[in-house]
């Protein structure tokens, strides 16, 4: 194995919807992974504000915009001897597949590390991919790719109403949509056609489960799915529009294998090295699957599935391009075990998108296959019920959870399970305490039962706070109360008690969180970790949270419109500092796309809400010397 000595990293430049810090996240851990090999890093990136244009990180940092004539003018300049395409998403992809195309590589003798471009081409091109796939006998949804608009239509015509349209080397679903009829494939095809020279109408499943696996694979054809999650809202809505569960929650054992065998599968028959995502529909009354698309990079699902388990995807994925094999690499949790393992999870993640759709005019509140978030958040707990609950406290538009919500009502709460908005959740809440029965929410809004009757498990909890309102709570209720994600805050709204007689009351009776820690085995072997998060739902801590002069700095949470990454960047040098004047830097925050809940960035990484109850509960368990607010935004 010949390592290379000078490698071109190309960034994600400018952070859009559908290409955010994930990148930052991913490019920074690529940087990190060559760096420990003795590796000459140069990176293409413009953006400021993100962790891997710091000085500490890359050798040679060009402040450049990531596309094939400036590439190529830094390899003309740089001579670098290989260059990494799949740590800066769609745009760094894309730029690679057109240095290759126009020969710039070829001329300056630049080997692509990992997975090589026409692969890339045949996960990109949508109709190549299908061939690919069928080459093995692996289920593609029924479609065409065609480049005019009669085309599109006669493809439509021959497949059946509904479709839907799908752009190649596309970002965050760019363009496209669900198709009824005629008049609406002409609108959105026609738009379409304007972004890219390629679009693909591809049959609709309407109300299949959405289902992903994360993929590692060597050179040596070994191969381990690092995390399965599952949409909870069904197929026709973007992935990055969707509350995610990892692992997955409603699928059988057999469907569970059977999805994880074909992905392993795909993964070697295209020729993949590296990290990649693969995305099925899955029918919900039958084992019949469709294939819809493999991503040969790091994305954002990778993000959430590094961070759900602990795996350092990106890191893992870096030293894999380089020729390594996933039995030489160590975890990194374990410190005993090689990366060549699945994780097992004993807790539940959640991922909710955050929006910010009402501070534009005239935008359409509507979600489907094009993206519209703007970041993302990830809730850790024991159960389904506590992480959904954290999740949409974590989101900060408000909401307390899933009830105590008193500003949230929809006037036709059936058209909004239907024709869903960002606060669809809420709309279940709201027909559940209606009286409209879970059956009736399933066939409005494909949302799996299993997920609805715990949503209904909430709201039976709530109805319990009317029965016993302004009087204490009895132990056992409080205890199920907090086991289920009720904050103090949430628990005195629907009780109308007051949010600091229910703490008192709560800290006499002995209920405090547990600290447990996410050792991606289920402690099958004794973990090293300081990944750490806080429930209510256990008796006992994993580890002591003491820590010699800790410092308690407060993350920046959810992305959002006017706070984004800078303020990662903030926090991330402010645990360096800390660090090299002898403190023990504890970071709290939880967003899966950020470098600062990277669990090598600080002594501690305490991934759980940033409120008034999570920050007493640190304080109160790890005694800091100090707390920092003013890096999180």
């Amino acid at each position: 194995m010949t390592k290379p000595t000078k490698v071109l990293i190309l960034g994600s430049a400018a952070l859009k919807i559908g290409e955010a810090g994930e990148f930052d996240y991913s490019g920074s851990q690529a940087i990190k992974a060559l760096k420990q090999e003795g590796i000459r890093t140069i990176l293409i990136n413009p953006n400021i504000a993100t962790i891997q244009t710091s000085e500490h990180l890359a050798d040679e940092i060009y402040f450049l915009p990531v596309n094939a004539y400036f590439v190529e003018q830094v390899i003309a300049k740089e001579k670098p001897d290989s260059i990494l395409l799949g740590f800066g998403g769609q745009t760094a992809l894309n730029t690679g597949v057109a240095l290759f195309k126009n020969g710039a590589l070829e001329k300056y003798g630049v080997t692509v590390l990992g997975t090589q471009v026409p692969t890339i081409i045949d996960t990109e091109d949508r109709d190549l991919f299908n061939k690919r796939l069928l080459e093995i006998n692996v289920a593609v949804c029924r479609s065409r790719a065609v480049e005019t608009l009669d085309k599109a239509i006669a493809a439509a015509d021959k497949i059946g109403y509904p479709v839907i349209i799908r752009i190649a080397y596309a970002l965050g679903g760019l363009g496209s949509g669900v198709c009824r009829n005629k008049k609406q494939l002409i609108a959105i095809a026609t738009k379409a056609l304007s972004h890219a020279p390629q679009i693909l109408v591809e049959e609709y499943l309407e109300g299949w489960k959405e289902i992903e696996y994360e993929v590692v694979r060597d050179r040596y054809d070994n191969c381990v799915t690092v995390c399965n999650m599952e949409n909870v809202d069904p197929m026709g809505i973007h992935t990055g529009e969707s509350i995610v569960v990892a692992p997955s929650q409603t699928l059988t054992n057999r469907e569970y294998h059977k999805l994880r065998e074909i992905a392993i599968r795909v993964i070697r028959h295209l020729g993949i090295v590296g990290e990649c995502n693969i995305q099925y529909a899955l029918n919900p009354r039958s084992e019949e699957y469709r294939v819809i698309e493999v991503n040969a990079r790091l994305s954002r699902s990778s993000a959430l599935a590094s961070k759900a388990t602990g795996y350092p995807l990106a890191f893992v994925a870096a030293k894999l391009t380089l020729g390594y094999g996933l039995n030489e690499l160590p975890n990194t949790i374990t410190k005993t075990t090689s990366a060549f393992f699945e994780p097992a999870l004993d807790y539940v993640v959640v991922k909710i998108p955050r929006w910010d759709l009402r501070k534009f005019r005239l935008v359409s509140r509507r979600i489907g296959s094009s993206m519209k978030s703007v970041g993302e958040v990830m809730a850790i707990g024991r159960t389904f019920e506590e992480a959904l609950q954290k999740g949409l406290r974590m989101l900060d538009i408000g909401a307390n959870g899933l009830v105590g919500n008193s500003d949230i009502s929809f006037p036709h709460v059936e058209k909004e399970l239907k024709e869903p908005t960002e606060e669809r959740v809420f709309a279940v809440v709201q027909a559940l305490k209606e009286g409209i029965s879970v059956d009736t929410i399933h066939s409005l809004s494909h949302i799996d039962k299993f997920f609805l009757e715990k949503i209904k498990h909430v709201v039976d909890i709530e109805r319990e706070f009317a029965a016993v309102r302004k009087t204490p709570l009895s132990e056992s209720t409080l205890r199920e109360a907090k086991r289920f994600g009720f904050s103090d805050k949430q628990i005195a709204l629907c009780t109308g008690a007051d949010e600091v007689d229910i703490r008192k009351r709560r800290h006499k009776l002995g209920i405090y969180p547990s600290i447990r820690q996410i050792d991606t085995l289920a402690a099958e072997f004794p973990a090293k970790t300081n990944y750490l998060y806080l429930t209510y739902a256990t008796q006992h801590n994993d580890i002591s949270i003491t820590a010699e002069k800790p410092v308690l700095i407060l993350g920046s949470g959810v992305y959002r419109i006017g706070s984004s990454v800078e303020f990662d960047w903030c926090c991330v040098n402010a645990g360096m500092m800390l660090r090299s004047l002898g403190y023990s830097a504890v970071m709290l925050n939880y967003n899966p796309e950020t470098v600062s809940t990277d669990y090598d960035e600080f002594d501690k990484l305490i991934f759980d809400e940033i409120s008034l109850e999570t920050v007493l509960e640190i304080v109160h368990a790890m005694q800091p010397q100090g707390v920092i607010v003013s890096m999180g935004g």
